[in-house]
């Protein structure tokens, strides 16, 4: 990725341009985006920058194992696990995805394994090695970050950037309540950014 090892929904090079900070303030924005994209994850209940992802599916006796993360952009191996022995490998003509890989529906994926898996004795469950979310920095790119996914991370970590320029963290500062005026602690995430949030929050029954 453009920005290294920096774990964002947007390149810090984009978030500098776009509120006009210079090199000086670099450890202050790589914090602010990084704390940003992970209050925006666990707020998701998801992760959702692009990387691979290793996974157990426990074997119930099913053949439908939901994936923890998405959209899935590529599987790059299924091994069939079992308590004494070691794991092998599954061939790739042998499962797929729903959705197919590569799409881009916003919903939860599967993994959908050949019904030939039931003469394997002694499965415990699989273990799925796959790449999985959006790229940071590919505006207009079908796998890029999402405009309305891009502007919360923005939003968020311009709004953590205040508040630490001011050093007023977790306080509004002086606001009128209960008929006086006094500092009072602030929302963790401003209500604009969870509303373009919600679309990539993971539904939980």
């Amino acid at each position: 990725m453009e920005h290294g090892n920096l774990h964002s929904l947007i390149p810090l090079a984009d978030f500098k341009a776009i509120l006009g900070l210079d090199d000086r303030e670099n450890a202050l924005s790589q914090f602010c985006l990084t704390t940003a994209t992970f209050s925006i994850e666990q707020y998701c209940k998801r992760r959702l920058v692009r990387k691979k992802r290793f996974e157990f599916l426990p074997f119930y006796g099913d053949y439908i194992f939901p994936l923890r993360d998405y959209p899935v952009r590529e599987v790059l191996a299924v091994y069939q696990t079992h308590a004494l022995k070691e794991a092998i490998i599954v061939e790739p003509d042998l499962y797929h995805t729903m959705p197919d890989c590569g799409e881009l529906e916003n919903i939860p994926f599967c993994l959908s394994v050949s019904p030939a898996l039931r003469l394997v004795r002694d499965l415990s469950g699989l273990k799925v090695h796959y790449r999985a979310g959006y790229v940071p920095g590919k505006a207009g790119d079908p796998c890029g970050v999402p405009a309305d996914l891009a502007s919360a991370c923005l939003e968020l970590a311009a709004w953590n950037m205040s508040r630490y320029r001011g050093r007023r963290i977790g306080m509004t500062g002086n606001v009128r309540g209960s008929g006086k005026d006094g500092e009072h602690l602030e929302a963790s995430m401003p209500e604009n950014v969870r509303g373009l949030l919600e679309p990539y929050r993971r539904r939980t029954i």
